[in-house]
Order: structure tokens, then C-alpha cells, then sequence
């Protein structure tokens, strides 16, 4: 997963930068809480003094996390020029300088991302054309140490925590109970199979807590949105709407490439999705678990559906959105000839159900915030 695992790079077709306009649309609609988490961060006492800093976890390779540090740095420093200081003689106190991390995979498009970035940082406010904060990339895993102890005052993680570390042990083993036969995602699956997956989640939330504990300054926060199901499908292998991006047409579409002998049947049995979508219960139990943060809000929020602009791209709009989430992962696994093939299908049968998919792909989200305890 490490060294493969990415959004789709680059600017084409099926890339990430051009089918991530429904998680744009759905942040916009989200940004309100983030500030209001904001509001709860501890300023120090002459933050003009000080370097503040904030980072975004699976930044991926598109516009969106531009929209997030720029949420970020407009709302703190209204805030704090806001703040009255007892040292009248600090002519910038209201005017600190901020360093916004970008992390993901080491995998991850970094260089389109940046050519995002306006070419120029202050940390004044300008025009607009100028971005407010300086930016670096920090790639690694975020179920892992990435930043020095009490570094950081904003954490913020945007549709990134569903995706697992690694496929669960056992799922693509045959010797298994858990082995996920016939199939290439979790919902539908065995008992055992949905077992393996919710524990997968389970160990790798604990991981990504462990480590922003150690590395958020004190009176720091979190912002974290991920897929999510509704409670009443309690069972793990029961993944509510987000089959229609994991399962479905996309497992069928792997199917007839058995079917007809271009892959064989273990190829398909040792692929699997790495994605868990979490009910409010489940990870509001992987938070509590080792009582190191407080939770501020918890929420489950249906998002917008897909983003089309054309008749034709409406018939193209599922398949290269998925494709733009697992392309990388299929590439790996199967070479991109037989993922062509894969998508080709795919497409195929969103084509003769695109009106109605493009309105039923409305995702739950968990939106969450978090302080330290």
C-alpha cells in the first residue's frame, strides 16, 4: 500500500484533479465546521512571536486541500487580530506567520500539487493572489509518526481516513475463513471477512491517534471527514451506499473479465479494496478507546452526488471516478492493459444507469472534531 497506494496523478481524463469536484462541493459545505473547531484553538499569549502550523493528512493531488489551508489561515488570522493583547507594545502580535504541511504516500502527485500553489507566500494578507503561509510536503503513512512532538496546532484529514493501512489479514488468503472469494470489496462479504475489516479499522484509528496525540501542541484540533454508513446497517459487510463505488459494477466488471479467462479467478481473489466506511458508533468507540482526545462533534452528513458538466461526460462520470480512487491500486495488481479492460466494463454498465447512479452516488460522510483530553 505504501508504495503504490495514490489518487490517479496528473491532469487527464480519469486523474483525481479532474473528478474530485463532488469532494470540493461537499468541503464548501463542511468549512463551517471547521472553523468552528477552529474557534477552540489555544493562542499563544503573543502569537506574533510564534510560528503556527497546520497539516493536512492524505492531501491527495488536487485543489481542494488548497481550499482547506486556506480556510485555515483566513479564519486564524481573523481570529487573532481579533484578540486583544496585553503586550500593547507587539506591533504584529495579530500577525504570526503560518507553515501549512501537505502529507500523503510517498506515492502521492506532490508535483501537481504544487503547481497548484500561487508562486508566491507572505504572511500579510494580500490581494488574493497570494497565498498567506509558507507550504511543505511531508510524505509518509499517517497511521505512523510524520511531525516532531507538540508541532502542530491544526490537524485536518478530508475523505482519507475510510482507506486501510493494508487489505485485512486473511481476506486474500484462500486458507482463511476471512478469504474474500469471488469478490473485491467487503460489503456482501462473509461474517468473517466483515470481521477482518472492522478490526483493520479499528487498529489503524488507534495508530492515527496515537500519533497526533504525540504530535498536536497542547490546546491544538483535529478536523477529520471520512465515508461513513448509516447505523442501521450495523454489520460491517453491509457498506450502505458506498458499495456503488467499491462493489457493484466494479466487482461485476473484474467478474467478466473471469468469466472469459483474460484474468484468472485468484488474480481477482487476491485484489481487494482497502476501505472501511465506519458508523458514528464504531468510530466514535476507536476514539474513546484510549481516551486522548475529546470529541467535539460527531456527525453523519449526506453529501452531494457526482459532479457532471456534459451528456457525454454524464455516461463517463462513475467509471472515471472510480478509476480516479483505485486506478493506481489496479495498475499494481493487474498491469494497466487488463485495468483498461476493468474500467471499459465498468463504464459499460454505468452507461445504462448513469441519470439514476449520478444521483444515488450521495455518500454519507463522518464529520468530526476533536481537542486533547
Amino acid at each position: 500500500m505504501k508504495d503504490v497506494f495514490c489518487m490517479e496523478g496528473g491532469q487527464g481524463e480519469s486523474s483525481y484533479i479532474k473528478n474530485s469536484q463532488v469532494q470540493s462541493r461537499n468541503l464548501q459545505m463542511m468549512l463551517p465546521t471547521l472553523k468552528e473547531i477552529l474557534d477552540k484553538v489555544q493562542l499563544p499569549r503573543r502569537p506574533g512571536k510564534h510560528l503556527l502550523t497546520a497539516a493536512d493528512l492524505g492531501c491527495s493531488c488536487g485543489h481542494n486541500t488548497l481550499i482547506v489551508a486556506d480556510a485555515i489561515v483566513e479564519h486564524m488570522t481573523r481570529k487573532l487580530r481579533s484578540c486583544i493583547f496585553d503586550d500593547q507594545d507587539d506591533g504584529d502580535a495579530a500577525d504570526p506567520e503560518f507553515c501549512f504541511y501537505f502529507s500523503d504516500l510517498p506515492s502521492n502527485d506532490f508535483n501537481t500539487l504544487f503547481h497548484l500553489l500561487p508562486q508566491h507566500a507572505t504572511a500579510a494578507a494580500g490581494d488574493g493572489s497570494e497565498r498567506r503561509y509558507f507550504a511543505a510536503a511531508v510524505p509518509g503513512s499517517f497511521h505512523d509518526r510524520l511531525f516532531p512532538k507538540r508541532s502542530i496546532n491544526v490537524f485536518t484529514s478530508t475523505f482519507s481516513l475510510h482507506w486501510l493501512s493494508q487489505v485485512p489479514e486473511g481476506v486474500a488468503d484462500k486458507r482463511s475463513a476471512a478469504y474474500n472469494k469471488d469478490k473485491v470489496f467487503v460489503h456482501g462479504a462473509s461474517q468473517a471477512t466483515g470481521a477482518a475489516y472492522r478490526r483493520q479499522f479499528q487498529s489503524d484509528m488507534a495508530r492515527f491517534l496515537r500519533c497526533r496525540a504525540t504530535e498536536l501542541k497542547a490546546g491544538g484540533v483535529m478536523f477529520l471527514v471520512c465515508l461513513g454508513r448509516p447505523s442501521l446497517h450495523a454489520c460491517p459487510t453491509n457498506q450502505g451506499r458506498v458499495q456503488l463505488l467499491y462493489g457493484a459494477m466494479f466487482e461485476e466488471s473484474w467478474g467478466d473479465l473471469v468469466e472469459e479467462g483474460t484474468i484468472g479467478r485468484e488474480t481477482m481473489g487476491s485484489f481487494n479494496v482497502p476501505v472501511y466506511a465506519a458508523t458514528l458508533e464504531e468510530f466514535g468507540e476507536a476514539v474513546g478507546a484510549d481516551g486522548l482526545f475529546e470529541i467535539n462533534r460527531l456527525e453523519l452528513v449526506i453529501t452531494s452526488p457526482l459532479a457532471v458538466d456534459d451528456p457525454i461526460r454524464d455516461r463517463r462520470a462513475v467509471a472515471n471516478y472510480v478509476r480516479s480512487l483505485l486506478g493506481p491500486l489496479v495498475d499494481a495488481h493487474v498491469g494497466r492493459a487488463v485495468a483498461d479492460e476493468i474500467f471499459v466494463r465498468m463504464q459499460r454498465r454505468a452507461e445504462a444507469r448513469a441519470e439514476e447512479l449520478v444521483d444515488e452516488m450521495r455518500f454519507p460522510h463522518i464529520v468530526c472534531s476533536l481537542s486533547l483530553a
